[in-house]
């Protein structure tokens, strides 16, 4: 005899089955149009660029258009806010940073969740810091600069991208464990403070490893990375652990994002579509000639990363005592 409760059992079996054949479904004829694959950084840089390299592999692989859409402004929030705001058919992906994880506890308030609306898909790449200081500073070595910042309290200056970015929150680690006190000159980007440290306009800047071929060139001086291991593009320049800061790593990531409700099927085929791309040696290959560690993963892997930053960087925020409204 079918009682009511077997009736309702059924009939939510049936519907989850419809469901995951209509999702299946989808995902077979997905993408029938142009991917947009939105960069929440101006045009340009580092990131910028590796968006570029991954959305034209997947362009090729998908037979459809990956477009990349730069929507810079309010520390990445903009970009960021717009795909956790968009519909979720796979249609409009994110192209995150670390900052995703910096801005949750940087901002006093936030337009959009980015466990509750964002969906994990694949991690992209790792990378750590590097330390540059101008040819002109007397220091060669992470010690020496130590010894001259704490002769100077408060007197030299270090550039950052901008206040809360994930490179100012690594320099505000080294601050601390480096009991050394800096100002710090925020820019609106990655370029303009590196430009004004090459003439020593400022004292210290963190970047990344494509600014090593500044280094290479003999315009700057490159000190330590801030790996948690030598860099493989760099190996000759220690890390900032071994240099005299025991214990200091921080290391930024890029990841990709979906809206949430993202249909599972969907969701999975970017994923696997994604790691290939990354796996596929030319790709791979310049990636890791810039400097970058190239890893996909799980979307569980990613939001483990996501979720561990947010703890890591707030507890730099907390003790700098740093909001932005």
């Amino acid at each position: 005899m079918l009682t009511r409760r077997h009736a309702i059992a059924l009939s939510a079996a049936a519907a989850i089955t419809s469901r995951f054949w209509v999702d299946a479904a989808h995902a077979a004829g997905w993408p029938d149009r142009p991917v947009h694959l939105i960069v929440p950084i101006a045009a340009g840089g580092p990131n910028d660029t590796v968006a570029r390299i991954l959305a034209e592999r997947l362009s090729k692989d998908w037979n459809q258009q990956v477009v990349v859409d730069n929507k810079s402004g309010a520390g990445n929030n903009i970009g960021n806010e717009y795909v956790a705001h968009s519909a979720p058919d796979g249609y409009t992906l994110l192209f995150a940073t670390g900052s995703l994880a910096a801005n949750v506890v940087m901002y006093r308030s936030l337009s959009y969740d980015p466990i509750a609306d964002l969906a994990p898909i694949s991690l992209i790449a790792r990378d750590p810091f590097f330390m540059f200081v101008p040819n002109s500073s007397p220091a060669k070595t992470v010690a020496e600069f130590i010894v001259y910042a704490r002769s100077r309290p408060g007197k030299l200056t270090i550039g950052s991208p901008g206040t809360g970015s994930v490179i100012h929150l690594a320099e505000l680690l080294l601050m601390q464990m480096a009991k050394i006190e800096m100002t710090h000159v925020p820019y609106r980007g990655a370029a303009p403070a590196f430009t004004d440290l090459i003439p020593g306009r400022i004292d210290c800047y963190f970047g990344s490893g494509e600014l090593l071929q500044y280094w290479r060139s003999g315009q700057v001086r490159a000190l330590a990375t801030t790996g948690v291991r030598r860099a493989a593009i760099a190996p000759e320049l220690p890390t900032l652990a071994e240099a005299g800061v025991p214990g200091y790593e921080a290391s930024t990531w890029q990841g990709l994002f979906a809206p949430a409700k993202t249909p599972p099927a969907i969701a999975k085929k970017i994923n696997v579509d994604t790691i290939t791309a990354l796996d596929n040696p030319q790709i791979k290959g310049k990636l890791e000639h810039m400097g970058y560690a190239v890893s996909g993963s799980s979307p569980e892997q990613l939001a483990d990363i996501l979720k561990a930053d947010i703890d890591k960087l707030g507890a730099i925020v907390k003790a700098a005592g740093i909001k932005i409204d």
